[in-house]
């Protein structure tokens, strides 16, 4: 593990609408929402995912590799003014995250296959992105597309997110494309609840979230949208 990255503890839950109400409803009083979200409370997030030419990123996951990483580029509400390049990284049950912010020129030089913008010395993310483009074929591969509700608690820094409405792009790679119609990625009755923390989650938290009485769950929103696709014929892997 590296010792310079910040490492925190990640649990994913599947659970279905019914669920969501009832534990929206107990997180009052404990948790706020995220002051990103805005007076609605949630917020639009669109992500690039990349992958290598073996797929590596993909197999890692569903093979249950200890230490993985993956890399995208990722935007809020269908907006350029907010950019960023994100590697995660995870190691057992704990995950870090490094990031580099885009402009929209980069961007779309990326997506056009001009690399050379990446190739940026005194930006190691970038650089790593750059090389990874160049000798294991690092290559967009699906977009990943889905509504966000995000609660926060300052004890232990919990962070509780509610993603709805799972959809992917198929064969799309623009990011900002305006007349993209992503396609649902799994049931629209289902929701992936997240919880990140650092050493601990208050005990009346964990107990208004029933984190015991739900199953645990692979539910990686990326290998959900690789399924996808591959199941319904629209790439191969």
């Amino acid at each position: 593990m590296n010792q310079n990255l910040k490492y925190r503890h990640e649990l994913k839950f599947m659970i279905n609408r019914h669920q969501y109400y009832v534990l929206r409803q107990r997180l009052g009083g404990l948790a706020r929402h995220d002051e990103h979200a805005g007076q609605s409370g949630e917020y639009h997030i669109r992500s690039l995912y990349f992958d290598d030419i073996n797929n590596s990123a993909l197999y890692d996951k569903l093979g249950g590799i200890h230490d993985r990483r993956k890399y995208r580029i990722r935007i809020y509400n269908q907006r350029d003014d907010l950019i960023h390049f994100e590697k995660k990284i995870k190691t057992g049950d704990y995950i870090a995250k490094v990031k580099e912010r885009l402009n929209r020129e980069t961007v779309d030089a990326i997506l056009a296959g001009r690399t050379e913008v990446l190739n940026v010395p005194d930006k190691p993310l970038l650089l790593e992105l750059y090389r990874g483009m160049k000798q294991l074929l690092l290559a967009p591969r699906v977009i990943v597309d889905y509504v966000r509700e995000p609660f926060v608690c300052p004890n232990g820094n919990v962070r509780i997110t509610f993603d709805k409405d799972l959809r992917t792009g198929l064969h799309a790679i623009n990011l900002f494309d305006r007349e993209l119609r992503p396609v649902s990625a799994i049931d629209d009755q289902l929701i992936i609840l997240e919880v990140k923390y650092d050493g601990y989650i208050p005990e009346v938290l964990r107990a208004a979230l029933q984190l015991e009485g739900l199953r645990q769950q692979s539910a990686s929103k990326y290998v959900i949208c690789r399924k996808y696709l591959k199941t319904n014929a629209w790439e191969d892997y």
